[in-house]
């Protein structure tokens, strides 16, 4: 099962945490573990290049880490929040293989 923790403050999101995977199929045609993956790099990229935060993020088979700073959650919480958006509605159509969790710091 993959698990996703965003981790949100009382006024913005300031990253997310994924690991575990999918295992709805083998690895390549598993649809689970390549929609998460390709949300959350597509997220992960756009913080880091577009927006040139300077996001502490860890990328390794089957894991994936992106936190922010206070100043830089400011800008990029709308991103992480369609993330959010995303997998939660991921969540509701594949309910045994992802799981997903808002964690408040």
């Amino acid at each position: 099962m993959i698990t996703v923790t965003f981790f949100k403050s009382a006024d913005y999101f300031k990253g997310f945490k994924i690991s575990g995977h999918a295992d709805f199929n083998t690895s390549g045609p598993d649809i689970v573990c390549a929609g998460v993956s390709s949300a959350a790099i597509m997220t992960a990229n756009t913080i880091t290049d577009v927006l040139h935060t300077d996001a502490e993020v860890t990328d390794s088979d089957g894991f994936i880490n992106l936190n922010l700073s206070s100043n830089e959650a400011t800008e990029a919480s709308h991103l992480i929040e369609g993330l959010w958006l995303h997998l939660s509605a991921l969540q509701k159509q594949y309910k045994k293989y992802i799981k997903v969790i808002i964690s408040e710091v």
